[in-house]
């Protein structure tokens, strides 16, 4: 078998089972009790994503999801699998003697490492709607110099269902525009925009040239572009340099809106691993914003978040439906001061 050969020549992996279909990975599942499971979407008896929902509820374990085939449809189902509590989604490495062979393994590979250390994977119902004010002393603290213009959030690993669950508590109604930019493998972003315009109940687009940002929209960074916030509340791409080894970046969407918006916007780090944004999250508070990040306990990897807590550049950290709930508050807000 392929993946059992790739991954069984790297001396800090040991392939303990193999499934042909759901029913026989649910099975070695509760059999072996591996560290991390990698999921194909697409098997006899049961597929993929009904396989990674029943796993969850017996025994909740890291899944990777591969998918063979990048249309949209199996894209969706790969984040479909995400929402019953898959980790991270990867297309499946071509084979040996494609150019980006050896690049699609070492990712698969890092990932595999990666998620094989989370103890336990995580998941949260979906936000309910949040009735009232906002508890009294977070409606003090939130008042903000002039009213919010824009929302920027930054998110990698187990960011998609968290991003999903903020949207769908902010409503297709949401006073704001929401720029987004979300680690993921190249072929996975259209998919990912129309899960959540489905899931979420909010417009979402892939960003585009020049695009103005319409309120209660949502725009996602395309593959290989800097999403940027620009003049006259309009979206520029670029093909800069990779930052923190990204392309795009959660640097360089913060560093954009923290100087074309300044006080008038709202910074939001969610889960992942690494430092992408947290330079710049503190720039965008040090400028007058409101910054947020997601809270150790709903995270999946707790890696991106804490370091902007270390540097001092979160006002506030939150689990996803606390977060969407200040969004909410923070859209409703008039100019509190002048």
């Amino acid at each position: 078998m392929f993946l059992q050969q790739q991954f069984s020549a790297d001396p800090e992996l040991m392939v303990v089972g193999v499934a042909h279909n759901g029913l026989e990975a649910i099975a070695e599942t509760e059999r072996l009790a591996p560290n991390v499971i990698t999921m194909d979407i697409d098997m006899p008896q049961m597929n993929g994503l009904d396989a990674t929902r029943r796993i969850m509820e017996t025994r909740p374990t890291p899944i990777i999801i591969l998918s063979g085939v990048l249309d949209t449809a199996e894209v969706v189902s790969s984040f479909r699998a995400m929402e019953a509590g898959a980790v991270a989604a990867l297309p499946k490495p071509r084979g040996a003697g494609h150019p980006d062979h050896e690049r699609e393994v070492g990712a698969l590979i890092r990932t595999v490492k990666l998620m094989s250390e989370i103890k336990m994977v995580r998941r949260w119902p979906l936000p309910k709607k949040e009735g009232g004010a906002l508890p009294t002393t977070e409606a003090v603290l939130l008042k903000m110099p002039t009213r919010p213009r824009v929302v920027a959030i930054g998110a990698s690993t187990g960011g998609p269902v968290v991003i999903r669950d903020i949207l769908t508590g902010l409503g297709k109604e949401y006073s704001l525009p929401v720029m987004i930019v979300q680690h993921m493998a190249a072929g996975f972003i259209r998919g990912f925009a129309e899960w959540l315009a489905l899931s979420a109940g909010m417009p979402v687009h892939i960003a585009t040239q020049s695009e103005m940002l319409i309120p209660g929209h949502a725009y996602i960074a395309p593959d290989g572009y800097h999403l940027l916030a620009d003049t006259g509340n309009r979206i520029r791409l670029s093909d800069d340099a990779p930052e923190n080894g990204l392309r795009p970046a959660v640097s360089a969407l913060f560093r954009s809106v923290a100087n074309i918006y300044g006080n008038s916007a709202i910074g939001v780090l969610l889960t992942g691993m690494g430092r992408d944004g947290v330079d710049e999250l503190l720039l965008m508070k040090e400028k007058g914003a409101l910054t947020i990040v997601q809270d150790q306990a709903s995270s999946v990897i707790y890696g991106m978040p804490a370091e902007a807590v270390k540097l001092g550049a979160a006002l506030y950290t939150l689990p996803p439906g606390r977060i969407a709930a200040m969004l909410a508050a923070a859209g409703r807000q008039p100019n509190l001061q002048t």
